[in-house]
């Protein structure tokens, strides 16, 4: 006797997914080897945490709707995991915010739809509701990697859409959309298949920016000085202390003509802000929009700027 096809699509369905859940793994071990939370998003996994509860009740409700009691309540389990290991660790004022969130969405509102659900509504109405919003909130999880999309498009770099992430996504969306179609079931296959059509995006635009080259940015044009990457890089690479090494050699040097303090900041590394993105992604799909959020600050004006280095054909012209 042939196995049923949309028992065998589903069972992959639940490998995909349940690796996408697992994907955080990684990220938690280094929370917890440096005991800090450092500057990884909290908000992602509450999010998921709601969203999966609610599945495995859609489950629960929905007749033959074993297999997706099967990976969400995996992924419930896996994603309350990170929730307390994020409080354990997490700063004393976003441990306080993030706990006010938890028992407001995962355990208030959570436990108000199970029970106007079962109280209230009745038959069909019971998993329409549920349904509805259920898919609702997997709509919003397949659109977040959207931000991660622009910043690919602008900074013609895929540093911060890592392929293995939206491989996954457009599988897993593939694959539920498939089984969506063979139970009949919309409300898995509506979302799933906007998840399928984002998932291709991205690998397409991974494909197209993955050799590219991120083009370097010119002076406005209203004259604020800003500088391109490479100078503003290159001005960045000055440590502290090479700024006291310029100023002792100012005050040696008083009466001839220096450059005037403008230009990129002195800091460290540009590299040291691009680690903390990196260290804010998030290996499920809603991790995915809190990327980028410290990158590409403007650098305001004012004391410790300085011009970047003169090439050699400017200092010949200047002597």
């Amino acid at each position: 006797m042939a196995a049923d096809p949309s028992f065998v699509v589903g069972i992959i369905g639940n490998v995909i997914s349940i690796l996408v859940f697992a994907s955080p793994i990684a990220t938690f071990r280094r929370i917890v080897r440096n005991g800090s939370t450092e500057d990884f998003r909290w908000l992602p996994y509450v999010t998921t945490l709601l969203s999966t509860s609610l599945w495995t009740f859609y489950g629960l409700l929905k007749p033959g709707g074993l297999l997706v009691v099967t990976v969400n309540g995996a992924g419930a389990a896996l994603e309350a995991a990170y929730v307390t290991l994020y409080l354990i660790y997490a700063p004393r004022e976003t441990k306080a915010k993030m706990l006010k969130l938890v028992l407001a969405v995962n355990v208030g509102f959570l436990a108000a739809v199970v029970v106007v659900t079962l109280a209230a509504l009745h038959g069909g109405v019971r998993l329409l509701a549920v349904g509805v919003l259920c898919a609702a909130l997997t709509i919003g999880m397949y659109a977040a990697p959207l931000g991660a999309m622009r910043t690919v498009v602008k900074t013609r770099s895929v540093e911060y859409m890592p392929f293995s992430l939206s491989f996954f996504l457009f599988l897993n969306g593939g694959v539920w959309s498939v089984y969506s179609v063979l139970v009949k079931d919309y409300f898995i296959g509506v979302p799933n298949a906007i998840g399928f059509v984002l998932g291709t995006a991205q690998l397409v635009l991974y494909m197209a920016y993955r050799k590219a080259t991120p083009p370097p940015r010119k002076e406005d044009d209203d004259g604020d000085g800003e500088a391109g990457d490479e100078e503003e890089g290159l001005a960045q690479l000055m440590t502290g202390q090479a700024v006291e090494m310029a100023q002792r050699r100012a005050r040696l040097h008083k009466g001839l003509s220096l450059p005037k303090p403008s230009g990129a900041p002195l800091s460290s590394s540009p590299r040291d802000g691009l680690g903390s993105i990196i260290k804010s992604m998030s290996a499920t799909p809603v991790e995915l929009h809190s990327v980028l959020h410290q990158h590409g600050h403007g650098h305001g004006r004012g004391h410790g700027r300085f011009e970047p280095v003169k090439k050699d054909d400017d200092v010949e012209a200047d002597e």
